[in-house]
């Protein structure tokens, strides 16, 4: 059965709540279909503030799916919980071709980063004709390769702020994409985590130095699936930072919620 957004059951707090990993907050969340160039269906889930401006939009490209990878990969997940709430983000998320979740299972097979490129697109094209505003690419591993690729050419770059990459490994993008985002001039923020398995900070530093607008961030103590509240939270205030300017990096959004409140299944 496909999992239903509107089927949280919010209660209202007694006062200020500490926001836990499995905290949901209140927004307007739909299912959508991405329907591709190439013929496929693609499944996710939109995520958008309950009232106020969108003062940003999250284009999520989720970790390698032959991996454990899909839109439900807990980063993404907590950040459809919070950021409409506390940051008036949306935030979109769906399954590249061939990948299963929850929501469902889009439509073909995995295509090691090459089809994908539709998919990709075809995200972007969604954002743009619901009308969401200052939309940002946020690649995630595997993820950070599809976001380097085709983030800095057409039909995307002129349809996309920037781009945010969680872990990049650098398997699939060379340096023939990292020299399209230096042309392309667009901003390129870079979490790197202290432990990771692919790529550790003082070799990122020196892989995107031929990029010079990009911003490397090294995050200590960190490792590559940010598991653990206190590094899937940091990364969520450096994209909060990042899309909307609300700061400091650290601290961008807050850490307890004053209302309504659901609790999302283990």
């Amino acid at each position: 059965m496909t999992f239903d957004p509107a089927s949280y059951e919010f209660s209202q707090s007694t006062g200020p709540t500490p926001i836990r990993a499995s905290t949901v907050l209140p927004a307007k969340r739909e299912n959508v279909e991405l329907q591709t160039a190439d013929g496929h269906t693609l499944v996710g889930e939109l995520a958008l503030p309950e009232s106020g401006p969108v003062k940003a939009t999250l284009i999520t490209l989720h970790p390698l799916p032959t991996h454990g990878g899909f839109m439900d990969s807990h980063v993404y997940r907590k950040a459809s919980y919070r950021l409409p709430a506390l940051a008036g983000i949306a935030v979109l998320r769906f399954n590249t071709r061939g990948t299963e979740s929850p929501r469902g299972t889009s439509s073909g097979a995995f295509e090691e980063g090459i089809g994908e490129q539709h998919d990709v697109e075809a995200a972007v094209r969604f954002a743009v004709e619901r009308g969401l505003p200052n939309r940002w690419l946020v690649g995630w591993s595997f993820g950070t390769e599809l976001a380097l690729m085709y983030g800095a050419v057409e039909p995307v770059a002129s349809e996309i702020e920037g781009a945010i990459l969680l872990s990049p490994p650098l398997h699939r993008a060379k340096d023939s994409h990292l020299e399209q985002w230096a042309r392309s001039g667009k901003p390129l923020k870079v979490l790197v985590p202290e432990h990771d398995d692919y790529l550790q900070p003082e070799a990122a530093s020196q892989r995107f130095s031929l990029v010079p607008q990009a911003s490397v961030v090294g995050v200590k103590g960190a490792k590559h699936l940010w598991v653990g509240e206190k590094y899937a939270g940091r990364v969520l205030n450096e994209i909060v930072h990042e899309v909307t300017g609300a700061g400091p990096a650290e601290d961008a959004i807050p850490q307890e919620w004053d209302g309504p409140v659901a609790s999302a299944p283990a």
